[in-house]
């Protein structure tokens, strides 16, 4: 069994270590349903990371029916095409302004490797909050079926 801390993620506190008062308002907000009404809750995804987009796959086209699915525009035989590692290809001058905004492939959303640090702890949070729901609806089953 694991331990509190453990189970939330945290580290306790070391020797001489004061709390952050603000870090538990945030928690405060967090937990009574104020992060929502602030609309602190969506964040949007940022950018791909350089060095993935910069080591994309290129590929040359040899079917005269392939298109790009951003421009909906034929691709001519020969022609260089990116591909990204969900094997979606697109025009480079379609995806890379898309992917220097986000990090998914347009089609069928596949997240490629970010830069940002704050929003992988933000996503671990998140997924670590529905697994608590999920966690708290099955034990909620259980007892009452």
């Amino acid at each position: 069994m694991s331990d509190y801390f453990q189970e939330m993620g945290w580290q306790p506190l070391g020797e001489g270590q004061t709390p952050n008062q603000l870090l538990h308002f945030a928690r405060l907000l967090r937990d009574f349903g104020m992060w929502e009404e602030l609309g602190q809750n969506q964040r949007l995804p940022p950018a791909a990371s350089r060095q993935v987009v910069e080591n994309l796959e290129e590929k040359t086209v040899t079917c005269k029916d392939d298109k790009c699915p951003v421009c909906l525009k034929m691709c001519s035989l020969g022609e260089t095409v990116k591909v990204l590692p969900c094997k979606h290809f697109f025009h480079p001058e379609c995806i890379l302004p898309w992917l220097h905004r986000t990090n998914s492939c347009p089609l069928c959303r596949h997240e490629l490797p970010r830069d940002d640090e704050d929003y992988e702890m933000y996503r671990k949070e998140k997924l670590r909050a529905k697994q608590r729901e999920d966690e708290i609806e099955t034990l909620h089953n259980s007892m009452f079926s």
